[in-house]
């Protein structure tokens, strides 16, 4: 009867409680899935795509390192199979994006920048902190943070037949890294976890966004 009680509480009452671990990944992953969706719906209407090949480039960059991150870890089925939210949501924002495009259009390359960077943040603490909950190493669960953050783009890039951003962009996949190192250690420390994932998502966000504003790279060689 305890474990009936306790296996109600994690799916029902306590999935709706701010603090507790299932809904502040929830909340967490579906407001990254908005905002990479958006990024990918943009950049395949710049590709030329219909519709539908705008809703597969959405759903890809959205839910791509997800998919990536819970087959690795073992969280099968994955979540964007399982929770009609994720795949919802990612086709939402390239309805969109679809329908409103002008709109977007009048976006400053600037916000563009600080909500990819924004989405980047909030991927990294949600795949770091569900690998977490699966007892995966603490190393490999810093890795699945920035698979999480960097996976879906990378597809997009290689389905639109261009080198992946993630390998040349300013700090990047660095700055994703940075993010889930810093929830990874809150959480062996045993810290209060919204304080752990805000800290590890802020760390992210502000290491990409100076990283673009002071034009900062990864050491690489230099071919005469």
């Amino acid at each position: 009867m305890t474990e009936g009680v306790e296996e109600s509480t994690r799916r029902g009452v306590g999935r709706f409680n701010l603090y507790h671990p299932d809904f502040l990944l929830l909340v967490v992953d579906l407001m990254g899935v908005a905002v990479f969706a958006v990024e990918g719906a943009l950049d395949a209407i710049r590709a030329e795509l219909d519709i539908l090949g705008l809703l597969v480039i959405a759903f890809t960059t959205a839910l791509g390192g997800g998919l990536l991150r819970d087959l690795m870890i073992g969280a099968i089925p994955p979540n964007s199979v399982r929770d009609w939210r994720y795949p919802a949501t990612a086709f939402l924002g390239g309805g969109v994006v679809f329908f409103f495009y002008q709109l977007f259009q009048q976006v400053p390359q600037g916000l563009m920048i600080t909500l990819d960077a924004a989405g980047l943040a909030l991927f990294t603490v949600a795949g770091a902190g569900k690998a977490m909950e699966f007892g995966i190493n603490p190393l490999l669960s810093v890795l699945m943070g920035a698979v999480t953050a960097v996976g879906g783009g990378t597809i997009r890039d290689i389905l639109l037949n261009r080198v992946p951003g993630v390998l040349q962009a300013d700090v990047y996949a660095a700055a994703a890294l940075a993010g889930a190192f810093v929830v990874v250690l809150g959480l062996r420390l045993n810290l209060t976890r919204w304080v752990v994932m805000t800290s590890g998502a802020v760390v992210c966000f502000a290491l990409r966004m100076v990283a673009v504003w002071q034009h900062w790279n990864l050491p690489r060689v230099m071919v005469q």
